[in-house]
C-alpha cells in the first residue's frame, strides 16, 4: 500500500491544463487509475464544471480530500 509520500507528486502545468480541458485525464496523470479517477469520470459525465472543480481540488489540496 502506498504511503502519503509515495502518492504525492508535484503538480505540473500540463496536469493542470489536462484537468481543465478533460478532468479525468488530469487525475489519471497525477494519480493513475484510482477511485478518485472514477469519481472524476462520473462527475464529468454529469457535467464538465463539477468534474473540473473536483479535479482541480484534488490537484491543489489533496490532503483535504480523503479519496486516494
Amino acid at each position: 500500500m502506498a504511503t502519503q509520500q509515495d502518492a504525492w507528486r508535484p503538480v505540473t502545468p500540463w496536469t493542470v491544463i489536462a484537468a481543465i480541458l478533460l478532468p479525468p485525464l488530469g487525475i489519471f496523470l497525477s494519480r493513475g487509475l484510482t477511485p478518485a479517477f472514477w469519481l472524476t469520470v462520473v462527475l464529468t459525465v454529469i457535467g464538465w464544471v463539477p468534474g473540473m472543480i473536483f479535479a482541480l481540488a484534488l490537484l491543489f489540496v489533496p490532503d483535504q480530500i480523503p479519496i486516494r
